[in-house]
């Protein structure tokens, strides 16, 4: 019988509300293929992280955090599948992403990593990113959000203040980023277009181009290597949408059911053509 782990998402990495509806979508996601044959165990990143992990043909991969990550880079077999890959979640991990979007050519707030150690260096080049007076947001540099003071929006005179507070709290990269206008969106979809779902952050109608939205989305998670993802985009333009972050696998907590069928449908077929190669 085909076996299966799924790996879930350490409380750190699921602040609030998030706990409970991360859990859910990966319950779901195995339960679906559970029903497709697989053979289903469960463990958590702090497990990962400790360097156990039990042996399967594929990983149902929710771990967020740098260490269980880069443990899963040498503990997956070679002959098993990871989704999402360990690489692609690091590599959306802020000071990575940057570079990523970058190389990529992918729209993308301007953004600057800095070292908490050196608050007073933001002071030289704040005005970089935006010039103009509005907020620059302040945002831990590695993983997305632990707690509500990851993410601040800071005045320019106060982003020297914003980063030693992170300081103080641990952290030791930030990343300054530009405020870009217009309304949000956030999304949620499956590598290869099967599900794609998008909603406005704020209520009421939005005026945007959902082909330029996929258009984007879709070349961020390949440019970064994700199958399973979501994120959230501005449209300072209705067809000029602008990557504002890329979560690996976020909880699709609007579109559950129908998100966990899609999943686990790309899983199994994905798997199948590995076994026939």
């Amino acid at each position: 019988m085909k076996r299966l782990v799924a790996l879930y998402r350490s409380p750190t990495y699921s602040p609030q509300q998030h706990r409970r509806n991360d859990t859910a979508i990966l319950d779901a996601t195995a339960a679906a293929l559970a029903r497709r044959g697989w053979r289903v165990s469960k463990t958590g990143e702090g497990e990962v992280a400790a360097g156990r992990l039990p042996p399967a043909d594929l990983y149902v991969n929710m771990c967020q955090g740098p260490v269980a990550s880069e443990r899963l880079l040498r503990l997956v077999p070679p002959d098993s599948l990871a989704v999402n890959p360990p690489a692609s979640v690091l590599n959306c991990h802020r000071h990575r992403l940057v570079e990523k979007m970058a190389d990529a050519g992918v729209p993308f707030p301007r953004t600057l990593i800095i070292p908490t150690t050196e608050p007073q260096a933001a002071a030289l080049i704040v005005h970089l990113l935006n010039g103009d007076g509005r907020p620059v947001w302040v945002k831990r540099g590695d993983v997305h959000a632990e707690t509500s003071a990851d993410v601040v929006a800071a005045k320019e005179a106060g982003v020297t203040d914003a980063i030693a507070t992170f300081a103080r709290r641990g952290v030791t990269r930030v990343a300054l980023q530009a405020h870009v206008g217009g309304p949000i969106v956030k999304f949620y979809a499956v590598a290869d277009g099967r599900f794609f779902s998008w909603y406005a952050a704020d209520p009421g109608r939005v005026d945007i181009s959902e082909e330029k939205l996929k258009e984007l989305v879709f070349a961020a998670a390949r440019a970064v290597g994700l199958e399973v993802f979501g994120g959230d985009v501005a449209f300072p333009e209705p067809d000029a949408p602008v990557l504002i972050d890329l979560n690996d696998w976020p909880s699709f907590a609007p579109v559950r059911a129908a998100a966990a069928a899609a999943i686990a449908a790309y899983i199994d077929e994905k798997a199948a053509i590995g076994r026939q190669a």
